[in-house]
C-alpha cells in the first residue's frame, strides 16, 4: 500500500478543526512527534484509546514507526488536514 499523501505533498490544514469536537477514527492529521519536538508528522487516526490518547498510524504499513509512536495525547494533534495542492 502506498502512502496517501506522496514524499514533498504540499498540505494544507485546519488548526482549529478539534476546537469544538475531538478527532475521529480515520482523520488525517498533523501531529507532533512524540520523540523529536521540532518535528511534525502526518498520520491517520487509527484508534481512540479509553484514555483520551489517540493512536497515530500511517497508511504505509511498510513504515517502521506504525508501532513505535505510542498513543499521542490530544495536545499533540495540531490539526485536521485538509487538501493537498501537490
Amino acid at each position: 500500500m502506498t502512502p496517501t499523501l506522496p514524499p514533498g505533498a504540499l498540505i494544507f490544514f485546519d488548526p482549529a478543526a478539534y476546537d469544538e469536537q475531538p478527532p475521529q477514527i480515520g482523520d488525517v492529521v498533523i501531529s507532533r512527534h512524540p520523540f523529536q519536538s521540532d518535528v511534525q508528522i502526518v498520520k491517520r487516526v487509527a484508534e481512540i484509546r479509553e484514555d483520551g490518547r489517540y493512536a497515530l498510524l500511517s497508511d504505509n504499513p511498510a513504515v517502521s514507526d506504525n508501532w513505535g509512536l505510542g498513543a499521542m495525547p490530544g495536545s499533540h494533534i495540531l490539526g485536521r488536514v485538509t487538501s493537498r495542492l501537490k
